[in-house]
C-alpha cells in the first residue's frame, strides 16, 4: 500500500507543509500556503510531489509510470 502523506517544501520561501497526496490523479500544481507561489513539477517529473515532496506520488511508489 502506498504512503499517502508527503511533506512538500516551497521552492521559493522554504515553507513545508504535510499534505495528503491524491491516489487517482497526479497533482501538477501546488500553491504554497505561506507565500502563495504556484509550483509546477520540475522537468522530467510527473507531479509536484515527485519534485518537491519527501515521498513520491502513489503511482511512482508502486513502480508504475505516473499519469
Amino acid at each position: 500500500m502506498a504512503e499517502l502523506q508527503s511533506i512538500i517544501t516551497c521552492r521559493e520561501c522554504g515553507h513545508s507543509e504535510n499534505e495528503k497526496m491524491p491516489t487517482d490523479a497526479c497533482q501538477w500544481f501546488y500553491e504554497c500556503k505561506s507565500c502563495g507561489v504556484v509550483m509546477a513539477p520540475k522537468k522530467g517529473d510527473c507531479c509536484v510531489y515527485c519534485s518537491y515532496g519527501t515521498v513520491p506520488c502513489p503511482p511512482i511508489q508502486g513502480g508504475a509510470s505516473c499519469c
